[in-house]
């Protein structure tokens, strides 16, 4: 996953804040920073990180002055290590996804994708939230009452705007079949998502925060870089432009 640096005051000095953030790998490998509006400033570099590649960023924004009269007050350093290489890749039009870890094909899961009029977005979506149950109300992606699920088991995050992978067990024969969502990407389940056996409930194990899911030939455009942390949709040229 990209890593973001988010700000609350509007930033009108984005070079001199950028410059005051540093980034250190092991093994070495160029991180470059992007500007989303004045106040989200995210990190990544050309291609996907390489597994174990450890990390230090160090925030040296105390006294750096982000527009006139408003200066960080942040000094401090973060590390991480980047986990294993796991990359999921669904054919809207297959109706199937293939989770790979390293390059290699670990498992085949059929899967139903966004139905015409609600089609999922293309391109490489990142995990940025894992939730064991949580509700999906149309209201609130601007659908309006289509539909009130009290119970989504298995959901993980893949934009802002609300679009998850996540167990579905109201959809019938759909898996593997013909795409019947209102965008999101689902996977056969159970009510409840208390059976260990379903696709979903291996997906969710199998997976964590800073994977990558890659939708290939669906009917809608591709995914906003800003649109969650999916910066990896934008070209390397226009990234550090």
């Amino acid at each position: 996953m990209p890593f973001s640096v988010n700000f609350t005051r509007g930033i009108t000095h984005p070079d001199d804040v950028k410059k005051a953030i540093t980034i250190t790998t092991v093994p070495p490998v160029d991180v470059e920073g992007h500007w989303f509006g004045n106040d989200r400033l995210d990190f990544r570099p050309e291609n996907y990180w390489k597994s174990g590649t450890k990390v230090t960023v160090k925030l040296n924004l105390d006294g750096v002055e982000g527009r006139p009269g408003v200066y960080g007050k942040q000094a401090k350093t973060i590390s991480f290590t980047i986990g294993r290489n796991q990359v999921s890749v669904v054919d809207a039009k297959k109706h199937t996804m293939k989770v790979t870890q390293d390059g290699k094909t670990i498992k085949s899961i059929p899967v139903t994708t966004g139905k015409p009029g609600y089609d999922t977005w293309n391109g490489q979506m990142v995990m940025s939230e894992k939730l064991e149950v949580t509700r999906m109300n149309g209201e609130t992606v601007g659908y309006g009452g289509e539909y009130d699920i009290k119970d989504v088991p298995h959901a993980i995050r893949l934009t802002s705007s609300g679009t998850f992978i996540h167990g579905n067990y109201w959809g019938g024969g759909a898996f593997g079949n013909y795409n019947a969502s209102h965008g999101c990407v689902g996977l056969q389940d159970v009510k409840g998502g208390y059976s260990s056996s379903v696709p979903a409930a291996w997906f969710y194990n199998h997976s964590m925060i800073g994977d990558v899911v890659v939708v290939k030939h669906s009917d809608d455009e591709t995914v906003a870089p800003d649109n969650g942390l999916n910066g990896w949709n934008m070209s390397w040229a226009k990234w550090k432009a």
